[in-house]
C-alpha cells in the first residue's frame, strides 16, 4: 500500500469526507488499546508508532536488541512476519529463510538477535520463552492487546509526525493520539523537523520521557559511493526517509525510485532498473528490507547482483538513559 498524499498534508476535502470512517476505526481501536493483554512471564518490550507508515520501528528494535546483548541478556526479537506466507510460530534462519515467506524485517532482526515470527503473538511469545528469552522485543504491535506489555516505545518520525491527524483511513493515525499516547511509557523522536514537535510537547505534558534519535548510515558504504552517482531506489513505509539519508551521506543521487511499502518487484521492474542505470551510468543503491526480499527471487537475482545497499543504525542522544531504562524494566 501506497501512503495517500493527503495523509501528510493540512486536512483537506478527502480527510473531511473519510473523517466518519476513521471515527469508527479509531473507536475500536482504542477499546482494543485498553484491553489487558495476556503474560508469558518474561518481560515484553514493544516497539510502535502511532501512524501508519514507516518510522524507523525496525532498526530501534535492533538496537534495543543490542543494548539488551551487551547487558548479557537473551533477547528475542517477536514479528508478525508482515509480507511473508508463514504463519508461525517460528524461528527465523537469516541464513535460510526468504522474505516470501517469513517477511523482510525479520531477516533483518535475525541478525542481531533470535528471532520469531508469529501471526498469534501470544503463541509466538511461549516459543519464544521455551526457547531461552529473558527478554521479548515486540517489533509492531503496540495497538495489538494480545501481550501484556513491560515497556511501550513509540517511535515518531521528525519531519512527518503524525500527517494530518486524522485517524485511518482519514490519515495516518492507527488510533485517536490521546489514547497512544496514554498507552505508552517514552516516546523517540527520529530526525529533524518540526512535525513532531507538538506531539512531543503533548507527551513531556504527560510526563514521558523524550529520547531524540537519527538513521546513521554505515560510513564505510558511504564513503565507498562518494563520488559515484547512484539511482535509489525504495519500497518501504517512507521511502523519502531513505532518499534523504543518501543525501545525507554526502552521495550524489541523481535518480531516486518510490515503491509501495513492502513491495514485491517483479521482474520487469528489475529489468527496468538495471537498463536505467546502465544507460545513465548509474549505481543502483536500495535499503536493506528491500534487498531481503529480493533474495531467493530468480527474477531478480540480476538486480539483487548489481545492488549496493546502504545500511543504517538507530543512534539514540540518550542511548546511556534509555539502556538503563531498558535493562531495569527487564530486570525489575
Amino acid at each position: 500500500m501506497r501512503d495517500p498524499a493527503f495523509w501528510w498534508r493540512k486536512a483537506g476535502l478527502a480527510a473531511t469526507l473519510l473523517n466518519p470512517f476513521g471515527l469508527a476505526y479509531g473507536a475500536i481501536a482504542a477499546q482494543r488499546m485498553t484491553e489487558k493483554g495476556a503474560a508469558v512471564g518474561v518481560p515484553v518490550l514493544c516497539v510502535g508508532n502511532f501512524t501508519i507508515g514507516g518510522a524507523g520501528k525496525t532498526p530501534t528494535a535492533m538496537m534495543l536488541a543490542r543494548t539488551l546483548a551487551e547487558a548479557d541478556e537473551r533477547p528475542f526479537c517477536l514479528s508478525r512476519g508482515y509480507g511473508g506466507d508463514t504463519a508461525g510460530p517460528k524461528l527465523v534462519d537469516a541464513h535460510a529463510d526468504f522474505a516470501v515467506h517469513v517477511g523482510d524485517e525479520p531477516l533483518l532482526l535475525a541478525r542481531v538477535a533470535p528471532t520469531i515470527i508469529a501471526r498469534d503473538r501470544v503463541a509466538g511469545a511461549k516459543l519464544a520463552r521455551t526457547a531461552g528469552a529473558s527478554a521479548i522485543i515486540l517489533d509492531d504491535g503496540l495497538q495489538n492487546p494480545s501481550l501484556a506489555k513491560d515497556f511501550r516505545l513509540a517511535v515518531l518520525d521528525g519531519r512527518r509526525g503524525i500527517g494530518n491527524g486524522c485517524i485511518f483511513p482519514a490519515g495516518p493515525l492507527r488510533a485517536p493520539l490521546a489514547t497512544q499516547l496514554a498507552c505508552i511509557d517514552a516516546l523517540l523522536v527520529v530526525g529533524g523537523g518540526a512535525a513532531a514537535d507538538n506531539v512531543a510537547l503533548e507527551a513531556s505534558g504527560r510526563g514521558l520521557r523524550i529520547f531524540q534519535g537519527r538513521l546513521m548510515p554505515n560510513p564505510g558504504v558511504a564513503a565507498a559511493l562518494k563520488g559515484r552517482n547512484v539511482l535509489a531506489f525504495a519500497g518501504i513505509g517512507d521511502p523519502e526517509k531513505f532518499f534523504a539519508t543518501v543525501v545525507a551521506a554526502g552521495i550524489a543521487l541523481k535518480v531516486r525510485r518510490s515503491f509501495p511499502d513492502h513491495h514485491r518487484y517483479t521482474a520487469e521492474e528489475a529489468r527496468e532498473l538495471i537498463v536505467q542505470a546502465e544507460r545513465e551510468s548509474l549505481a543502483l543503491l536500495t535499503t536493506e528490507k528491500d534487498h531481503a526480499r529480493m533474495q531467493g527471487e530468480k527474477s531478480l537475482a540480476a538486480l539483487a547482483t548489481r545492488t549496493q545497499t546502504l545500511p543504517v543504525t538507530m543512534m539514540v542522544k540518550e542511548a546511556d538513559e534509555l539502556g538503563r531504562l531498558v535493562i531495569s524494566k527487564v530486570r525489575r
